[in-house]
């Protein structure tokens, strides 16, 4: 925190502890001991610091009221709160306290019962209603109010600086109100989770037009975890918030960077896409991805070897192979560790970032090389959830769109026109539709040997996406499978990819001119597959 001059500072002479998280506790009540402080404390926190042989006066002695209905009142007592909202700047507050015997406090310190966690443990419904705290946000909001006065702590991190500011003659006023301002934000975060966990659990709400995932009332906390150079152009401005709602350490935003320049907005958006695209399939997989879609997206071969090493490595030479001019400049996710082999390809063509669970001993020496590309490792697959988007005066939400629906697995697809596909055709179709989750719409994605061959995306109709995928793949068009986010609207998209060869066919069905489309395929001998299912990505 930036210093202030001596003159804000405020003694701390007494002060109220009452902790859940005993971290630092003992190194803190021993150095507020040696401080001259007095220690009120409750419960457990007070037993601790007796057992270290601190002096501590208990919560009771100081209200004259046991602790009781199994420690759920304890500090809710005038004495208490009369000590931490005194605005001791105010001659009237100090005579009142005079009247009625009560000392003020100078500093709370104090911490919440662990709601989350114990939500997290998959804890039953009393458990969990008896960890919400009422006693802590009670006084943390007080001591909070009255920062004018009252110094609040609720994160043992600051426990070190705070004995030094006491040493250093106390608090002074904007420390004291950026204490306040986490003290508020620490209470927030807990009441959010409490309501959110009440909403959804303990009173969900009635099913209304099939809405009943998404409640009446939503409410989330997100803390700063890094400021970035600009957004998506060098005038915006932006930053990266890690959700308070999870692990802080799970998914890309909480990925740890092991090499390389500072990760930039565009390299967030762009590697959150890549890490998806290869957590879209079970085998060993890589994407490659620029500008939130893909270059390549590729799956090893089976049996590679028998070697997980050579199998992300091929999996990489696959997608590479793709779009090699793409690629130049992209961002890479890999399902699996990467190996050795496959850092040596990377190492020859400038990548922005690399995005791996993890990395085999020597791969991080062989990228490192490259004094810019960005590593990270990065814990956890996609899970399900919501997705928050923005739009003027107010938020979209979804559930997000993973590999899950039932006319995901090829089990259930409807051959619509032609002959039941061999197993390798098939495998690559499903492949196929896998990875056209990954571009955006409109999207029409070609592959043969569990690769994508050629990528048609972005576009305001499927005939040009089809034949920017026909473009992209050239000659290996001809013999590959084809998969499209959503329906043919007409035959005219599907006949381009007819034109140019593609073997079969796999799309969601239900256009009205569905007959159109399939009639289209049977002309050409071409098994047409319908799953009934779409991945439409705007």
């Amino acid at each position: 925190m930036t210093p202030n001059p001596q003159s804000d500072r405020r003694p701390v002479r007494r002060a109220l502890i009452s902790v859940y998280d005993k971290a630092g506790l003992l190194d803190l009540a021993t150095g507020l001991h040696a401080a001259g402080v007095e220690i009120v404390s409750t419960g457990s926190t007070a037993q601790r610091i007796a057992d270290a042989g601190v002096p501590v006066t208990r919560v009771e002695e100081v209200t004259s009221f046991p602790e009781c209905l199994d420690g759920r009142v304890k500090t809710l007592h005038p004495r208490i709160h009369a000590g931490l909202l005194a605005d001791t700047r105010k001659p009237e507050h100090l005579a009142q306290l005079d009247q009625l015997e009560v000392a003020p406090f100078d500093l709370l310190v104090s911490n919440l019962y662990p709601f989350t966690e114990t939500v997290a443990s998959g804890a039953g419904q009393e458990e969990c209603v008896e960890q919400i705290d009422i006693g802590g946000p009670a006084m943390v909001r007080a001591a909070a109010k009255n920062h004018a006065s009252v110094a609040v702590l609720v994160d043992p991190a600051r426990y070190r600086w705070a004995l030094e500011q006491i040493g250093n003659g106390g608090f002074a006023l904007g420390d004291r109100q950026r204490l306040a301002a986490e003290a508020y934000r620490h209470t927030a975060a807990y009441d959010v989770a409490v309501a959110s966990w009440m909403g959804a659990v303990l009173a969900p709400e009635a099913d209304q037009d099939g809405a009943a995932q998404f409640p009446s009332w939503m409410g989330g906390t997100w803390t700063r975890r890094a400021g970035l150079r600009y957004g998506e152009n060098p005038h915006q401005s932006a930053a990266l918030y890690i959700s308070g709602s999870g692990p802080a350490s799970d998914g890309l935003a909480g990925a740890e960077q092991l090499h390389g320049k500072e990760m930039s907005y565009n390299n967030y958006i762009d590697a959150d896409a890549a890490w998806r695209a290869a957590h879209d399939h079970d085998e060993p997989c890589v994407a490659i991805i620029k500008h939130a879609n893909p270059c390549g997206i590729a799956v090893a071969s089976p049996g590679t070897d028998g070697s997980p090493s050579e199998a992300i490595a091929e999996a990489h030479r696959k997608a590479h192979a793709c779009d090699p001019v793409s690629a130049y400049g992209g961002v890479i996710a890999a399902n699996r560790e990467v190996s050795v082999a496959m850092a040596e390809q990377i190492a020859e063509v400038f990548t922005e970032v690399v995005a791996a669970p993890s990395f085999a001993e020597g791969a991080l020496d062989v990228l490192a090389r490259k004094r810019n590309i960005r590593v990270l490792r990065v814990v956890g697959a996609p899970r399900a959830g919501a997705e928050l988007r923005a739009v003027s005066g107010g938020l979209l939400v979804q559930s997000r769109d993973l590999i899950d629906a039932t006319g995901d697995d090829p089990a259930k697809w409807e051959l619509a026109t032609g002959e039941p596909v061999d197993a390798a055709t098939l495998a690559d179709l499903a492949f196929a539709w896998r990875a056209c989750r990954a571009v955006k719409s409109n999207a029409i994605l070609l592959a043969n040997d569990l690769a994508t061959v050629g990528v048609g995306m972005g576009q305001v109709n499927r005939v040009d996406a089809a034949g920017l995928a026909v473009q992209r793949a050239g000659d290996r068009a001809t013999g590959s499978v084809a998969a499209s986010d959503a329906f043919f609207p007409f035959p005219d998209g599907l006949e381009v990819l007819l034109r140019a060869g593609v073997r079969a066919v796999v799309q969601p069905g239900g256009s009205i001119r569905d007959a159109e489309v399939t009639a289209a395929a049977a002309t050409a001998g071409v098994a047409l597959y319908l799953t009934g299912t779409r991945h439409f990505a705007h």
